[in-house]
């Protein structure tokens, strides 16, 4: 049996550790991200463009992140 622990971090070429660290990460910034537009939608004249440009950067760390696994399972 897989151990469910490692089967999906291993599939995206990172450890267990790797991946738990780039999760909880990701996941901060996107908590923040969301703070910041549901305080920006009551006071509008706050964070105007925090909530955009975390979204733009965590599509850009998604998609090196996904770059790199590719790279490392084309890797020999």
């Amino acid at each position: 049996m897989r151990n469910p622990f490692t089967v999906h971090p291993r599939d995206v070429g990172e450890t267990y550790l790797e991946h738990g660290v780039f999760a909880c990460r990701y996941g901060a910034k996107m908590a923040l991200g969301g703070l910041a537009a549901f305080l920006h939608g009551v006071f509008p004249f706050l964070f105007q463009t925090t909530g955009s440009r975390i979204t733009r950067e965590l599509a850009a760390t998604l998609d090196a992140s996904a770059a790199r696994a590719r790279a490392r399972s084309e890797s020999p």
